[in-house]
């Protein structure tokens, strides 16, 4: 696939007023969304978005066939990634932007996360079986296929098949952190993650900072070390901030300079309070925004 670059006539101001919005935070069926690709473009014409960025978990897959799938659509779609490292013993994520989904070396590097993932996925479902529960491999692979499995599919399959009454239970009593069937994921570092999209070509961004509960001079210790690693924006606007924290981290952006982005962290009903385009707080995303990373 050529790289596409983002048009500045779809970012224009419409009458001088009204503005269009876009969503940069978006996961699919790819990785732990509930939504396909093609459901992913429906819901954003029905938003009235002009763009959307895919940012799967630690995955590229579902790129071409979301570009694909919104030829004629009206709505642009643009590659991205979402890669989770461990910072300070906190799991952190890092989102990447404009990634070549071609670059085998990032695609080596991927494969080799998936493998990772796969071992502890394999080991998390034996203990789930050892405690009761109907789940196999081949159940969930039935269930979700070619997803890159999170705890999340898990989740949602005991929950589906009556094995337990919500998603939030299966996390909460199963396997959330330090509950019987949770296993750590092996530690991708901070330098790693953002290698690893620095190689494909990708713009590195700081996801959601106040999900991981600093301090404000944590956060700022933080940005500061991402920024010695090639760091270039900070997710600003997000759908559980509050006015307060947005404004915050708007001002950090500018103190650093760095760009800021924003996104829903659309899931689907793996996250049902959360909308795509507008999240839960009805954030909206200005399209001028991309600007800082398609420049063409």
């Amino acid at each position: 696939m050529e790289r596409k670059h983002f048009k500045q006539e779809t970012i224009r101001e419409r009458n001088g007023a009204e503005m269009e919005y876009i969503d940069m935070h978006v996961h699919s069926t790819f990785s732990d969304g509930t939504c396909t690709p093609e459901e992913l473009v429906q819901i954003a014409q029905e938003k009235n978005l002009k763009a959307f960025v895919l940012t799967d978990h630690d995955t590229v897959a579902g790129v071409e066939q979301t570009i694909k799938a919104a030829e004629g659509s009206g709505v642009l779609v643009l590659p991205g990634i979402e890669v989770s490292a461990v910072y300070q013993s906190k799991d952190i994520h890092i989102l990447g932007y404009d990634v070549d989904i071609h670059n085998e070396e990032f695609l080596e590097q991927l494969d080799h996360y998936q493998k990772e993932r796969e071992n502890r996925n394999d080991r998390m479902i034996q203990l789930l079986a050892e405690h009761g529960f109907s789940i196999s491999k081949k159940k969930i692979e039935e269930r979700f296929p070619g997803a890159v499995m999170t705890r999340a599919h898990f989740a949602r399959y005991l929950c589906d098949e009556g094995q337990v009454s919500t998603v939030r239970e299966a996390f909460e009593k199963y396997i959330g952190v330090g509950c019987p069937c949770y296993l750590p994921k092996k530690e991708i570092t901070p330098e790693e993650a953002m290698r690893c999209i620095q190689i494909a070509g990708g713009h590195p961004v700081l996801a959601h900072p106040m999900l991981y509960h600093m301090e404000r001079r944590e956060i700022e210790v933080l940005v500061r070390y991402l920024i010695s690693l090639g760091l270039e924006g900070i997710e600003a606007i997000y759908s559980n901030n509050s006015k307060e924290e947005e404004q915050y981290l708007r001002q950090l952006a500018k103190k650093f300079g760095l760009y800021i982005t924003g996104g829903s962290d659309f899931h689907g009903s793996n996250k049902p309070a959360i909308q795509m385009g507008t999240g839960k707080n009805n954030i909206r995303v200005p399209a001028e925004l991309l600007k800082n990373i398609w420049k063409n």
